[in-house]
């Protein structure tokens, strides 16, 4: 349960080192260097060129959820109307995974973990989702690999006078995703990142009270036996009670606070796509499609 905990707790923080697949490396490439990357010029272009390698050598390294996955099914039924995002391309992908996590990077990719989906409602994963996006558009995810890149081993691909971002080797690659997932936000990115995923879930007429809900579902992981890790990991983040509590003054404010139901829960997966579903086993759909069409519980976004 620990494990869960951790990786919960570090979620809202962007990126964690996690349970997950990542990057085996040798020494050498995963040393890591500090001279010479002063004089590098590192634009929006590198930021985007180099996350889109890094999360390409993730995605090699851990199970995606295929197009007709259920993961992937309900993930798309959420977001499908937000192929950009402030003048972003996002690309979204499934991990399989019991981690509870999820992360983005500054050429528009946002994963996220099986594990979450399986624990947040639907409101819930979109108030994350946002959050995420948050910190690609304001800039959060290019600062961030640009941090990864100047202590990872690709700064051996460049000279002490380059101004330039050097192609990396596939080991390079691999230290420079490891160096991603290592990467954190300051307090300051995470209230942005949270005032940026509350204001794009009223622009697109999602329940922001999904967000708060899902800083009340973070906060009360934060107790408990193992309450004296879970602090100290959390010691650089916002409060979870505090940040909830901030999302649902926005909301008293703008007139769309809704109190608690009972009936809001996950979308499970065998109810999600057993309708959608071509190519499901037919063995084991009998059994989920005699008795009821399936349905989200959790109240669509209104479009």
């Amino acid at each position: 349960m620990l494990n869960k905990k951790l990786a919960l707790v570090a979620l809202f923080a962007g990126l964690t080192s996690a349970s997950f697949a990542q990057i085996k490396l040798n020494d050498k490439a995963s040393s890591a260097l500090s001279d010479g990357m002063t004089a590098l010029t590192f634009s929006d272009a590198d930021a985007r060129a180099l996350a889109k390698q890094g999360v390409a050598k993730l995605d090699s390294a851990n199970t995606v959820a295929a197009a007709n996955d259920p993961y992937t099914l309900r993930l798309n039924s959420l977001i499908s109307k937000l192929p950009k995002v402030e003048g972003v391309t996002m690309n979204y992908k499934v991990y399989k995974t019991k981690d509870i996590n999820a992360f983005a990077c500054a050429d528009g990719s946002v994963r996220v973990f099986s594990g979450l989906m399986d624990m947040m409602t639907d409101d819930e994963l979109i108030g994350v989702v946002g959050h995420e996006i948050g910190h690609v558009v304001n800039h959060d995810t290019r600062d961030a690999i640009k941090a990864a890149y100047t202590r990872s081993a690709a700064q051996n691909a460049v000279g002490s006078t380059s101004t330039t971002v050097a192609t990396l080797t596939d080991s390079q690659i691999g230290a420079l995703a490891n160096a991603l997932l290592e990467a954190k936000h300051s307090r300051k990115q995470e209230s942005e990142a949270d005032d940026f995923s509350y204001n794009f879930m009223k622009k697109n007429k999602y329940n922001v009270m999904g967000l708060a809900s899902a800083f009340e579902k973070l906060a009360s992981m934060e107790t408990g036996a193992d309450n004296s890790k879970l602090t100290k990991m959390m010691s650089s983040h916002p409060d979870s009670k505090d940040r909830a509590a901030a999302v649902i003054a926005k909301a008293k404010q703008d007139g769309l606070y809704k109190e608690k139901t009972q009936t809001a829960t996950t979308t499970t997966p065998a109810t999600t796509t057993t309708a959608k579903s071509t190519t499901a086993t037919k063995t084991t759909t009998t059994k989920t499609t005699t008795t009821s069409k399936p349905k989200s519980t959790t109240a669509k976004p209104k479009k």
